[in-house]
């Protein structure tokens, strides 16, 4: 482990070096594999039935409390950005399975099967999202590509918010035009959605950011402790910690989950303990 980088420059080395090693890997695993997650990108839940859904490098998987993790479809995309937005409908971003003849850049993709089948939406072969977060009404899209956070409300059309190279963005539940984000140098950032006017504000070097169905603000470091911001915006109390460096964290309705480079954990009681579920 890079123990000498400080924090700032492990959450850069980490997030974005993991970025550029998928984009030049040309292989595809062999069918003994099937069940070789790989590399994570993102997590979501679908409230059909509550089970988890794990986005990689190599395909998206879904997990339950039945079996191991299986592969949707047979498909092998890789799925750099993936979000649940409503019962078994799904919107990603990423690369093709190399089996299919695609542009590169798979723009804004949706499946409303559980991912069994993936349609274009926008900015087929020019966009590669590595965020999305729906926030309301409002899909916010950051384009790997340009380095452009983007908004939309009809999959669609988009209108440019700001540019920044960023990690994550979620809702500041204090104030419904403000967006939290976290920088590639893990820095805590307040983006103005009407005007893309960006500013640092005080709180932990961060890797990445969600905000919970109770509307606290949750953030996980480069080392996978868990940070919560008290009511008053000020402070960030440590939680519980899942002992490696994040590649994806998401909170639910009683359950967090939070994700390394190859293994999934699971939190029941708001980040204090976990449990490894891949």
């Amino acid at each position: 482990m890079r123990r000498t980088l400080p924090a700032c420059l492990l959450v850069t080395a980490l997030l974005l070096s993991g970025c550029a090693a998928d984009e030049q890997d040309p292989s595809v695993p062999s069918a003994g594999d099937d069940r070789a997650v790989g590399h994570i990108h993102g997590l979501g839940v679908d409230p059909a039935d509550d089970t988890l859904y794990v986005a990689t490098h190599h395909g998206l998987f879904h997990i339950d409390d039945t079996s191991g993790p299986r592969r949707v479809a047979d498909r092998w995309q890789d799925t750099m950005a993936f979000t649940v937005v409503g019962p078994g409908h799904f919107l990603a971003s990423g690369h093709p399975d190399l089996r299919e003849d695609l542009p590169p850049h798979l723009g804004l993709i949706e499946s409303t099967d559980a991912g069994e089948t993936w349609q274009p939406l926008a900015l087929h072969g020019e966009a590669d999202f590595h965020i999305l977060e729906q926030v309301g009404e409002d899909l916010y899209a950051y384009d790997a590509t340009s380095g452009r956070l983007l908004v939309t409300q009809d999959h669609k059309s988009f209108d440019e918010v700001a540019r920044l190279p960023l990690l994550s963005v979620t809702a500041d539940p204090d104030d419904s035009n403000t967006l939290l984000a976290t920088t590639n140098q893990g820095r805590l950032m307040e983006i103005d959605a009407n005007t893309g006017t960006a500013k640092e504000v005080p709180g932990p070097t961060l890797a990445l950011l969600d905000t919970t169905p109770e509307d606290e603000v949750v953030g996980i470091d480069a080392a996978g402790t868990i940070r919560v911001r008290d009511d008053a915006g000020e402070v960030w109390k440590r939680r519980g910690a899942i002992g490696g460096e994040p590649a994806a964290f998401i909170t639910t309705d009683g359950e967090w989950y939070a994700a390394t480079q190859d293994q999934v954990f699971r939190s029941d009681d708001d980040g204090d303990t976990w449990t490894r579920v891949l």
